[in-house]
């Protein structure tokens, strides 16, 4: 894939044009501050009244209720929760939508599954950092940026591949890399990346480990240093340098014995697993099964979230990082 970068991109295809960054979550306070910065013109779509609301004004940015700023503004940028989308889209954004207006999206998902089905007449493009909004925030700040993702799903205006290349470069996103790509493909990658190895793998292996160590009798802080806290030393190795460098770093032992015996943690069991869960993203099943979660109040979601609270790595590890504050509060 071709990476492009800021010689491909130019902020001019967006002079005089309205940007409404709609919800002011992480990515929302990320990339509106950056689109600010780089001298666009943007206003912040939140429910009146809100903290979010407050905050962006202290943050120095123009603010109104979302049918007004999606009325006004000639590009809407979506960056509230995908569970919260479709309806917010049917009653604020979808009856202020004109032809040549742009609907712009951080991640495909009501795209792909259909929770929204723009008219023909608009502009839908995709702009994805490939980072939590914090991270994203800090690059850009540092004169640097992290890697995104581009796509065009509907271009009317002959511009809309412009526009997405516009965006990712007023979020810095040019300075380190842009891939272009299909809805379908961020959709379906970010998914199951967060599901089989960034959030439920990395999470379910470090509580496995833990597990292991406190059932066989260690002291639960070595266990907690061992299985989590030391994880995020090896993951910036990686992301130094690749797993090559990682190998490197570590000790022999380690080498030896990581390569030996990671296959047995990852073996094929799991690996068919990763398959099924890549299956399920495809075909909509996980989809389907997120929305009805959230549309019956998101029972089993709290339940975990409790449950997850009182597992012993999270007890300890609170009392673990008390060691690391100042004031040992």
């Amino acid at each position: 894939m071709k990476v492009l970068t800021a010689k491909d991109a130019s902020l001019d295809v967006l002079k005089g044009v309205k940007i409404a960054v709609i919800g002011y979550g992480a990515q929302g306070r990320a990339q509106a501050r950056c689109f600010k910065d780089s001298g666009l013109d943007v206003v912040v779509g939140v429910r009146a009244g809100g903290p979010s609301e407050e905050l962006a004004r202290q943050d120095g940015l123009d603010t109104s209720p979302i049918p007004d700023a999606v009325a006004k503004a000639d590009l809407i940028h979506i960056l509230i929760p995908d569970e919260t989308q479709h309806d917010v889209y049917a009653k604020d954004i979808a009856p202020h939508l004109k032809t040549g207006k742009t609907l712009s999206f951080s991640h495909g998902f009501s795209i792909v599954y259909k929770r929204i089905v723009p008219p023909a007449g608009v502009d839908v493009i995709l702009v994805a950092p490939k980072s939590p909004g914090t991270e994203e925030r800090k690059a850009f700040l540092e004169g640097f940026g992290v890697p995104g993702l581009i796509a065009v799903r509907q271009d009317t205006t002959g511009k809309a591949r412009e526009k997405a290349l516009a965006l990712a470069h007023a979020v810095g996103l040019t300075r380190a890399g842009v891939l272009e790509c299909s809805f379908e493909d961020e959709t379906y990658e970010d998914l199951f990346g967060e599901q089989a190895v960034l959030c439920g793998g990395a999470a379910e292996l470090v509580k496995a480990g833990f597990e292991t160590l406190t059932e066989a009798g260690y002291p639960p802080e070595m266990a907690y240093f061992e299985c989590l806290h030391e994880l995020k030393l090896i993951v910036d190795l990686m992301y130094q340098g690749g797993l090559t460098h990682m190998w490197h770093v570590v000790s022999n032992t380690a080498e030896f014995g990581g390569r030996t015996i990671g296959p047995r943690i990852i073996g094929p069991e799991v690996r068919r697993a990763m398959k099924d869960i890549l299956a399920n993203v495809h075909d909509g099943s996980f989809a389907r099964t997120w929305v009805a979660e959230y549309e019956a109040g998101i029972p089993t979601l709290t339940r975990m979230r409790e449950e997850e609270a009182k597992h012993p790595i999270e007890v300890v590890g609170r009392q673990v990082r008390a060691l690391f504050t100042k004031d040992g509060a």
